[in-house]
């Protein structure tokens, strides 16, 4: 977590909302991305879409076996791609009660059509994550 931490701040000093993303299998990193979404200009471009995309291209799109360590809950669209990938489990830190997808809103994995559910733990560094998030928009007010 504390490399999915150092990604949201390296995301955050690029301007972008600061969430960072680690994708671990059989204990060595093999992806990892910050929220690129400004930068790229493309709305798709969150830091779970960008490790799951680098991690991919590593030869299989079944990512089994693979864990997702990511700053915050992520939102439907990126829990749909969580799904997709078969990331055996998600550690995500700050809850997000208002665009998340897990947890909140859609609860993409608690529907009867998606195919795979991935273990889920929330809360992990969740102060410090929460906390990234809440000065990065006071500065932007």
């Amino acid at each position: 977590m504390a490399l999915a931490l150092a990604e949201a701040e390296a995301a955050s000093a690029r301007g972008e909302v600061p969430v960072g993303a680690v994708i671990v299998r059989d204990g060595a990193v093999i992806a990892t991305a910050g929220n690129r979404v400004e930068e790229l200009g493309d709305p798709t471009a969150h830091a779970e879409m960008l490790a799951i995309r680098q991690a991919a291209a590593l030869g299989d799109k079944r990512l089994e076996g693979c864990d997702l360590y990511v700053t915050l809950e992520p939102c439907p669209m990126c829990a749909a791609a969580i799904s997709l990938a078969r990331i055996r489990r998600l550690y995500f830190g700050a809850y997000d009660p208002k665009g998340g997808g897990v947890e909140h809103g859609a609860k993409v994995f608690d529907h009867a059509t998606c195919h795979h559910r991935p273990e889920v733990y929330g809360g992990l560094e969740e102060s410090r994550s929460a906390e990234m998030l809440r000065a990065f928009f006071e500065k932007r007010r």
